[in-house]
């Protein structure tokens, strides 16, 4: 049963690599505190190949946006020590929140030339004491370092203006905020059967205030406070036949704290944020199967529901359903090579401005590719 146990972590890397809940990328997986050996490494790489696009809405023509989301690559590392029968430490790094969306200038009229770009690293100091009865809890320290820039342009944002703009300019206008590095933690608790292969993890990470030094159009600007969401992972897997398991995940995330409002935006919006993303679950559920000593597949499927239609022009579509197939082989030497590929549905949205949709994006989906090396020692 071990062996199936790595490749639902394997197939598990596929279902948080792309597209889930507000800007999340690595869906924060502790799992490698759990992993059996006195020490434990791993590392994980993982491709995201977005196709998003759509039209303007007839008040601006109707043109073709072109593609929207750039392609990129996520990595995460962690590595394991059991001290004694009762405690272990782990160290994980992971890339938690990020944004690549670029508007082609010379496509959409309503938002061509938007773009964001965000980029984090954490990492996570975690602990795990068991106390006897199949009971564990676990803990630690969470630091975290992010960046962005931020571009708003097109006829969504207001008549164009000249060069250089002013600070209170929407068409264009840009914001960067310098790294800032943060701290938080993490805190949570499982049962488990070894037996049946029984495991329930809860997880809860906590909220992390950002001051970002800021510049906007060009000149600097007061620091803006941000806040990252606090979030909850229940994460389970139990053996239901010989050589064949199920395991899945439940996280919520409060995205409703994230505010970016800079002041010079601030002051042209009445108080107007840059995010406007909401609190929501995402889900996923599979099933692992050992076909051999050496090798073992998975198949899962995942589920974020939708909301509201008008959404932020910088995550521009809601919702999504997704089908992942992975598998896990372990080499002669001990190291195990798991992977899978992740087809994602994305919903369907409108990016709004002032509270009106500015184009109808439809019909836009998502390739995920995942490769993960393992070693226990």
């Amino acid at each position: 049963m071990k062996k199936i146990l790595t490749t639902s972590a394997a197939l598990m890397l596929t279902t948080s690599m792309a597209h889930a809940v507000g800007l999340d990328r690595s869906g924060q997986n502790i799992g490698v505190i759990f992993e059996d050996g006195e020490n434990y490494v791993e590392l994980s790489f993982g491709r995201i190949m977005p196709d998003v696009s759509g039209n303007d809405a007839a008040a601006f023509g109707g043109r073709d946006s072109g593609n929207v989301a750039n392609d990129y690559t996520t990595v995460s590392l962690g590595y394991k020590h059991q001290y004694s029968d009762a405690f272990s430490a782990a160290i994980i790094f992971d890339q938690p929140y990020g944004a690549d969306i670029a508007y082609p200038v010379g496509g959409s009229v309503a938002l061509g030339g938007t773009a964001a770009e965000l980029n984090s690293e954490a990492f996570t100091a975690l602990g795990r004491y068991e106390m006897g009865n199949g009971f564990s809890v676990h803990g630690g320290l969470r630091i975290q370092t992010i960046s962005a820039d931020v571009t708003l342009q097109g006829l969504a944002y207001g008549p164009p203006q000249t060069n250089p703009p002013s600070i209170r300019t929407l068409n264009p206008y840009n914001v960067q905020l310098e790294d800032d590095t943060a701290a938080g933690y993490v805190v949570g608790a499982a049962y488990e059967r070894p037996d049946i292969a029984l495991r329930v993890a809860i997880t809860y990470f906590s909220e992390i205030d950002h001051t970002f030094k800021t510049t906007e159009n060009g000149a600097p600007s007061l620091d803006t406070d941000v806040t990252t969401p606090q979030a909850v992972n229940l994460d389970f897997q139990t053996g239901v036949a010989a050589d064949t398991l199920v395991f899945g995940q439940i996280r919520w995330a409060d995205y409703d704290v994230v505010k970016v409002s800079p002041a010079g935006f601030a002051a042209a919006t009445g108080g107007g944020s840059l995010t406007d993303i909401d609190s929501d679950f995402s889900y996923s559920i599979g099933v692992g199967r050992r076909f051999s000593d050496a090798f073992s597949g998975s198949l899962a499927l995942g589920y974020e529901p939708t909301g509201d239609d008008l959404v932020s022009p910088l995550a521009p579509t809601n919702g999504q359903y997704s089908l992942s197939v992975g598998g896990a082989y372990t080499l002669a030497s001990g190291i195990e090579i798991s992977g899978g590929v992740r087809y994602i549905q994305l919903g369907d949205a409108q990016p709004a401005t002032s509270g009106a949709g500015r184009a109808q994006f439809e019909d836009n989906d998502a390739v995920a590719v995942g490769l993960k090396v393992a070693y226990a020692f």
